[in-house]
């Protein structure tokens, strides 16, 4: 619920804009590219033990959104603070996998990104499903809400 409250309040804002710009094949791969390069560096961060590292695909702002099994989380640094708890050494890390299904691009400067993720510890697997919304700031796309379940 609060995930569509969220997607709602993007579409009425006119981030996911259905209009009609052209993009070229190019422009959408490369795009594509950057975010799966931003998600692949996320995965190598974390199966470092480098929670700030992983964080930097994440918008650093007070207005990032991560929805979890614990219920909604505003602020990049309050989300560090909670991998930090959740996660407090190597050990609890784990080996993390990305499965990506599907990266699509609803606007210019929006994409959602789709994917499965897997981590595997030597007392337990975990593994789930997210969503990414993604916007282009400049040049960098980042993250700017994150459903994991």
């Amino acid at each position: 619920m609060k995930l569509m409250r969220i997607f709602l309040y993007f579409l009425m804002c006119g981030f996911f804009s259905p209009s009609c710009v052209h993009r070229s094949g190019n422009s959408v791969k490369n795009d594509k590219s950057d975010i799966l390069l931003i998600l692949q560096n996320q995965q190598d961060a974390w199966n470092r033990g480098d929670l700030e590292g992983f964080m930097q695909g994440y918008w650093e702002s007070d207005s990032l959104k991560f929805i979890g099994k614990k219920g909604l989380t505003c602020g990049w640094k309050n989300i560090l603070d909670n991998y930090r708890k959740s996660y407090p050494d190597k050990n609890a890390m784990g080996k993390l996998a990305f499965e990506i299904t599907s990266v699509e691009f609803p606007g210019e400067n929006s994409a959602l990104a789709i994917g499965k993720w897997n981590l595997y510890r030597e007392t337990d697997t975990l593994k789930g499903y997210f969503s990414l919304v993604w916007k282009k700031s400049g040049e960098k796309w980042v993250i700017i809400a994150d459903h994991s379940s």
